[in-house]
């Protein structure tokens, strides 16, 4: 499951090559680097030719690739530039397109179309080397015979035109967007099947790409996608807007099941946590937090908002959130706090929220959440995604409608008071004092959570307020609450575990806010799974 050294090669922002006034300025087709035949398409057709793909054999098509471009270091193949003077949208407008090449483990050859500005007409963008930039790479131009195909795409977008992508698909059917920060974090997925079904997980291909030519002064474009694995097939449409601070994703996908399927995930994320506020288990480093989420945001078919603060468990976890038509989803970075990570290398503090918006009914089913034990920051631990109810049988279609929205925040906030941060450490005595220091030396952990806005802004810090918590085991007591810094408007949630027995089983933990006086919940639900010690290290030094 080592999903970042598959992503960290996408996220080479890969700097284009600059270009003379004179080429900005001139007058490129688009059937320069479209060569192909010319041939009719329609998302119609695509659909179409998706449900009959599913009724024959699966056909693997990775490729046994020259060893000149096999055997590539992650640091050979990042340095594969794109000739931007190749680019597909001739460097006119708003946006534009490159490629990546293939090599190192990208050997599924992935083929683009073109489709001509006011027609139903693609044409084929087919691999030359010519396209490509090979200096310092230690590539041998002359093994490269034939159509390679490429391995995916990048976009890009003035006035950033020349520095990094915005949005690129590479990998499976992995693909990332960026918001004006121009830092990559976490990633989405067109579909996920088996991640934790008790089988051998599989990782569906986008095989094919037609892209619309925008408008000179658009920053939205329209991308198709062919999708293909031994389980499934489909047909995708994505409507991307690039706006100045963030990318919006509108997508319509068509699938259809060639097998059956035990676990289907829609709208799938993938992410990283290596430690936090609540998580310092692995936070042995000068980073005070390492992380591309915090947190499981969801807010469900019912109204209610839940927030799940993301763990680096020492075991793998999976977690299932029940739920009728989810108003959406998704994993948030909610702090962007330079300060928080003291990073200059990898900038946690710049990472992107992907927040998921259905726009067709879902119906039952489930938001997944496995988190898996990493030990640094180059390993993707984190996993969240859909999965209807019902097992998906073979030859079913199946249609979702989403939006994933790449920004620094959540298009949407709860109108309750939200969780700020989640915080652990040592329990059993009062704030202030220390254990065994005035108090018996019993072993408890302490959870704090802050809560802000909604109607605690501007509330008086002397209003009288209680949490609610509830405990799947163990015993949860000395409830607190305490009014937050003046320069922040909340309030501070505080209790004790107590362990009762020897149990080392993960604790569920539930609980929100409320006023005392009326009873009137103030908060969303805060969730989280806790991870007791054994009994013999359940003491303090």
């Amino acid at each position: 499951m080592h999903r970042r050294s598959l992503l960290k090669a996408s996220a080479a922002l890969a700097a284009c090559t600059g270009l003379p006034a004179s080429f900005l300025l001139a007058s490129r087709a688009v059937a320069d680097i479209a060569d192909g035949e010319a041939k009719p398409f329609s998302f119609e057709g695509l659909q179409e030719r998706a449900s009959k793909l599913a009724t024959t054999p699966y056909v693997d098509t990775r490729e046994v690739l020259p060893p000149t471009l096999a055997n590539l270091t992650p640091q050979q193949f990042n340095a594969i530039q794109y000739d931007a003077a190749h680019s597909l949208w001739g460097r006119k407008g708003q946006l534009d397109v490159q490629f990546f090449h293939v090599g190192m483990g990208f050997r599924t050859p992935v083929r683009m179309h073109s489709i001509e500005p006011g027609t139903r007409i693609a044409k084929e963008v087919h691999f030359r080397p010519e396209l490509f930039n090979y200096q310092s790479t230690g590539v041998d131009v002359g093994q490269l015979k034939g159509d390679l195909g490429f391995s995916g795409l990048k976009v890009f977008k003035q006035p950033n035109i020349d520095k990094y992508d915005i949005v690129s698909f590479l990998g499976a059917s992995y693909f990332r967007a960026v918001d004006n920060t121009g830092q990559y974090g976490l990633s989405a997925r067109g579909v996920a099947v088996n991640t934790y079904a008790g089988t051998v997980e599989e990782f569906p291909d986008f095989i094919e790409f037609w892209f619309e030519t925008p408008a000179q002064d658009a920053t939205r474009f329209v991308l198709y996608a062919l999708l293909d694995a031994p389980s499934i097939t489909g047909a995708y449409r994505f409507d991307i807007n690039c706006l100045a601070d963030r990318v919006i994703m509108d997508i319509d996908a068509h699938l259809t099941a060639r097998q059956d399927i035990k676990q289907l995930g829609i709208a799938p994320m993938t992410s990283m946590f290596s430690c936090g506020t609540n998580e310092r288990r692995m936070c042995d480093t000068i980073h005070p937090k390492i992380h591309d989420s915090d947190r499981l945001s969801m807010w469900r078919g019912n109204g209610e908002w839940v927030c799940r603060p993301l763990n680096n468990p020492e075991h793998i976890q999976f977690n299932t959130y029940l739920d009728n038509n989810p108003r959406g989803f998704g994993l948030l970075q909610t702090d962007h706090d330079f300060k928080s990570y003291q990073d200059t290398v990898d900038w946690y503090s710049r990472r992107p929220s992907l927040w998921v918006e259905p726009t067709t009914a879902w119906g039952d089913g489930a938001i997944n959440l496995m988190e898996l034990p990493t030990t640094g920051e180059t390993l993707d631990n984190i996993v969240a995604f859909w999965n209807p109810k019902e097992p998906v049988k073979a030859g079913q279609s199946l249609h979702y409608g989403y939006k994933l929205h790449w920004a620094a925040l959540a298009p949407v906030q709860p109108t309750l008071a939200r969780v700020l941060a989640t915080r652990t450490g040592m329990g059993g005595f009062t704030e202030g004092w220390a254990p065994g220091e005035h108090y018996p030396n019993v072993w408890a952990r302490r959870f704090a959570i802050d809560f802000i806005g909604g109607p605690l802004q501007g509330m008086d810090k002397n209003e009288r307020l209680e949490s609610v918590i509830t405990v799947s085991h163990g015993r949860a007591q000395d409830f607190q609450i305490f009014a937050l810094h003046p320069e922040v408007e909340g309030f501070r949630a505080m209790f004790d575990w107590y362990p009762t027995d020897d149990s080392t089983a993960p604790v569920e933990m539930r609980g929100f806010i409320r006023r005392i006086s009326d009873k009137q919940v103030l908060s969303e639900t805060w969730l989280y799974q806790y991870f007791p010690p054994p009994p013999e290290k359940r003491r303090y030094p």
